[in-house]
């Protein structure tokens, strides 16, 4: 849980904020599940944290709250905590691991120093003084030349077993990283990725002056598909949807799972006319196939989506932005849906 959330189940409010949670889920028909308590003490304790309005936007459109859902939310706001410590733990082993390299290579500097000093004390030796030992001169430049060799070839091997353990830190670093940015039923981005992504991209083209367009799409009749067929049946549709809009939403495309059936695509560069003829060809290309269902080998017939998208204005917010790509969703869902709708062409008509 968040801090917040942490603090004031610790404090001397945390019964409280637990009977509320509790009441709350009763008065909606929710099963006290762990998941479902984690959940809804966001909903109770924090509102206004993109949980708890997720949860109340959920609910204020009419859907229950299933088994699927809980799983949906918790997968992805709950982890985040976790995985930004993993973050963390990963970015110390890595920054230990490059200190100890610094620490040899500082250490073999150290010697090579002294091999140098005991060098030019031997040329002074030779050059200097008369009846020297010389016997004892070069013993002493073996010495140290060995001594030097030998602690080359222990940093060259730790070297190699630091270049090797590096890459195997960094590896798991970028995973770990993916993992927090990934949503895991689809492999498209999710929404917190989404989010930092929109508000880059829109301060990128606002600053350079270039086009930007954003599309919100929507799995139609989705809440009664998956009450009909269920929701092993229900993923298996936001697979397949996903996949067709993850294969458009290459980069410098960026497609994400915005949330439950629900999908973005911003179109860096791109005009809105552009993204039109891009989503009515993903539109076309979902509804053209009639799908089956694994388990029964029935079939599930086509699926349909709609589609509404605007184009960044000068001087406008990302906020803004993705609320008249909001209001052009629910333009072609309330035009019967199976359509895109451009929030360009519904200012100009």
């Amino acid at each position: 849980m968040s801090g917040e959330i942490e603090t004031k189940l610790r404090g001397p409010g945390a019964y409280g904020l637990a009977r509320q949670a509790l009441d709350a889920m009763e008065a909606h028909g929710v099963w006290p599940t762990a998941v479902n308590f984690e959940l809804w003490t966001y909903y109770v304790g924090a509102p206004d944290s993109p949980l708890g309005q997720e949860i109340a936007r959920l609910l204020s459109a009419g859907e229950a709250f299933t088994d699927l859902l809980a799983d949906e939310l918790a997968a992805a706001y709950l982890p985040k905590a976790k995985l930004t410590e993993q973050i963390r733990d990963a970015g110390d082993a890595l920054t230990k691991e490059l200190e100890a390299v610094s620490l040899a290579i500082k250490t073999a500097q150290k010697s090579s120093e002294a091999y140098g000093d005991t060098l030019a004390g031997a040329s002074r030796t030779l050059a200097g003084a008369e009846g020297f030992d010389l016997k004892a001169v070069v013993d002493t430049l073996i010495s140290a030349t060995r001594r030097v060799q030998q602690e080359n070839e222990v940093l060259e091997s730790r070297l190699s077993q630091s270049t090797a353990q590096v890459a195997k830190l960094r590896e798991h670093l970028e995973q770990v990283r993916r993992d927090a940015t990934t949503d895991g039923l689809t492999n498209l981005a999710n929404r917190k990725a989404f989010d930092e992504e929109l508000s880059r991209a829109c301060a990128d083209a606002l600053n350079a002056g270039q086009e930007l367009t954003l599309a919100l799409i929507d799995i139609d009749h989705f809440k009664t598909f998956n009450d009909t067929w269920g929701h092993q049946t229900g993923d298996q549709v936001i697979r397949y949807v996903a996949s067709v809009i993850g294969r458009v939403g290459a980069p410098p495309r960026f497609a994400a799972r915005y949330g439950g059936e629900e999908f973005a695509l911003i179109f860096p560069r791109e005009r809105a006319e552009l993204a039109t003829t891009v989503l009515e060809d993903i539109r076309e290309e979902v509804a053209s196939r009639m799908l089956k269902r694994r388990s029964t080998n029935d079939d599930l017939g086509a699926i349909t989506i709609s589609a509404g998208l605007a184009e960044l204005r000068r001087g406008e917010s990302a906020h803004a932005l993705m609320e008249r790509a909001d209001k052009a969703l629910y333009v072609s869902k309330r035009s019967g849906r199976n359509r895109v709708t451009s929030a360009e062409r519904s200012a100009a008509a």
